[in-house]
């Protein structure tokens, strides 16, 4: 079906409610440290066009690159070739609700190491389950 060549698949989108304030949050999802702490060691730096890397582990060094920062509110950056990843936070009293968004899903495209987005989108939609709460673990401890 010609028609369905390069139809997007939908983001990946995680929110959850966590019990410490924006603030903290920021700094588990916005500095280095932080992202290492929940997500993948990294050489990450907050400026906008930062050019680093995450350690992606057995898939080696994934090429990043910051899109967008908006401290405390707004965090997205490049990650491989195909996609974005944001991070959106709202604070809600002592609390903050955060929303991870992974997008670039392309029905008929491949990743770098040659598995179908469709396959990957839904091995990473539930890794970023799992990954959310290893957040929510870190910030609230």
């Amino acid at each position: 079906m010609d028609n369905a060549s390069g139809a997007k698949l939908p983001d990946i989108r995680h929110t959850i409610t966590l019990k410490a304030p924006i603030d903290k949050v920021w700094q588990a999802v916005a500095t280095s440290e932080g992202i290492a702490a929940w997500f993948m060691p990294n050489n990450f730096e907050p400026a906008l066009g930062f050019e680093f890397q995450l350690n992606a582990g057995p898939f080696g060094m994934s090429p990043c690159k910051v899109t967008e920062l908006d401290p405390p509110h707004r965090l997205s950056f490049n990650w491989g070739k195909d996609w974005t990843l944001t991070f959106e936070l709202v604070e809600r009293g002592d609390h903050t609700e955060f929303t991870l968004i992974h997008g670039g899903w392309t029905a008929d495209q491949v990743t770098e190491f040659g598995e179908a987005h469709e396959l990957v989108r839904g091995r990473m939609d539930n890794g970023w389950a799992g990954l959310v709460q290893k957040l929510a673990g870190y910030v609230e401890g």
